[in-house]
């Protein structure tokens, strides 16, 4: 069977947005259900949620999760882990991964134990082995446990031994996270966490390969062949992606569709023939982290969205603020809204929401649609106001400012310099 390629035209974007959106759960109100079930299901379908340590807002793992299960609360989090049904490892960055899929994480953890990957430099023998008589005889630790009152960090990097110590450990698989304490991990024995049902066998990169292409397409609707293996470096995982691809291509299960951009896009033959998921008038705030916008070439490819965390910039060098959160509205990307959540005085204050500049809705349904979206977002911060600093371009700042004063009295929102 020849493989199957096809060419799409600038007016087709629309219809392989809505086919990316849908496959991440962003188009509709409630893809994967409600609760802790609802939750489960969410992280097993997306494959994995991104954890960061930045609360300016809801941490991101929270975020990603809020966004796609409209009840979901933090604390689910937590009891996914003590039930097993998830657990905490690296993907391309430290990440809440299903249980499922625990046996693809072994080709990480071999190629650190066999040295072709150092997380560490120095390994101290006699220390892992005290830590782990340690958790042995005594249970779940965490790193504050290991506390010398009379050593000072100096930096992120230079934790004194016993907690290098402890994340060799993690890495290497002999203790796994077993609950958090806040946002302090604690950790026991992998024998004592992980449920005897799972499958331990270490696959091969064929396949890992097939996983990963299954889960990348399940999750995203089409990707690129650069982003199936994005941020995975291992030469024999991409020789092994790149065979199963092309196996895929040539037994017709593939389509390759070509982008006016210039980007090849790959996708499952029959998503071409079905019904293209229609998009809906909520407006949605993503994280900078979200499964849907990390790898930013595709997101300027797919969606003309040119998107950048300046959290890592200078302060003065920022165009849209310190932390600024993507917004989707009919599958497409619409703007970005800097928030800061001050938690004790119960204030979401908003400190830049700045729309495209091709913007192709009016600004009065777009300023609906943003404060329907903000108000649940607020009260997912534990805020009860919200204070709008600046909004551009000004004709919508206006026009919000007017939508505002025929909104609902019982929240207090209020306008600054628009």
């Amino acid at each position: 069977m020849m493989a199957k390629t096809q060419t799409l035209k600038r007016r087709d974007l629309g219809r392989l947005r809505r086919i990316a959106l849908n496959a991440q759960g962003l188009l509709h109100k409630v893809p994967f259900g409600l609760g802790l079930s609802g939750a489960r299901k969410a992280i097993e379908h997306i494959g994995y949620v991104q954890i960061d340590t930045i609360s300016v807002v809801q941490r991101a793992h929270h975020h990603v999760l809020h966004t796609r299960v409209p009840n979901y609360h933090p604390d689910m989090l937590n009891k996914m882990l003590k039930e097993r049904s998830i657990f905490e490892y690296w993907s391309h960055a430290a990440s809440f991964l299903p249980m499922q899929d625990y046996r693809f994480s072994l080709l990480h953890r071999t190629d650190l134990i066999n040295r072709r990957r150092r997380w560490f430099e120095d390994r101290d023998e006699n220390m892992i082995r005290d830590i782990l008589r340690r958790v042995e005889q005594d249970g779940p630790i965490r790193s504050r446990d290991l506390e010398d009152p009379h050593t000072k960090r100096k930096g992120w990097w230079n934790w004194k031994p016993a907690k290098r110590a402890l994340e060799q450990l993690y890495f290497e698989g002999d203790l796994m996270v077993t609950h958090r304490d806040g946002f302090q991990k604690a950790y026991d024995l992998t024998e004592r966490v992980l449920p005897t049902s799972v499958d331990t066998s270490i696959p091969t990169y064929d396949e890992y390969a097939i996983h990963l292409i299954d889960q990348q397409v399940r999750c995203h609707g089409l990707v690129t062949r650069k982003g199936i293996t994005y941020m995975r470096t291992n030469t024999e995982l991409k020789a092994s992606v790149m065979r199963e691809v092309e196996h895929r291509l040539a037994t017709g299960q593939f389509t390759d569709v070509h982008l006016p951009d210039g980007h090849n896009y790959l996708l499952r033959t029959e998503s071409l023939d079905t019904a293209t998921p229609k998009s809906t008038n909520r407006l949605k705030i993503l994280s900078p982290f979200d499964n849907a916008v990390i790898q930013r070439e595709r997101l300027q490819s797919l969606f003309a969205f040119d998107y950048l965390i300046e959290c890592y910039v200078p302060a003065a060098k920022r165009k849209f603020g310190y932390f600024s959160l993507p917004l989707i509205y009919q599958a497409a990307f619409i703007g970005r809204i800097d928030c800061k959540a001050h938690r004790k005085t119960n204030l979401l204050e908003v400190r830049a929401l700045q729309l495209e500049d091709n913007l192709k809705f009016s600004h009065t349904e777009v300023a609906s649609a943003l404060i329907d979206a903000i108000k649940p977002f607020a009260t997912f911060q534990g805020c009860e106001k919200i204070c709008i600093t600046h909004a551009q371009p000004q004709a919508f700042g206006r026009t919000l400012k007017r939508t505002l004063n025929q909104g609902d009295s019982r929240w207090v929102i209020s306008t600054r310099n628009i």
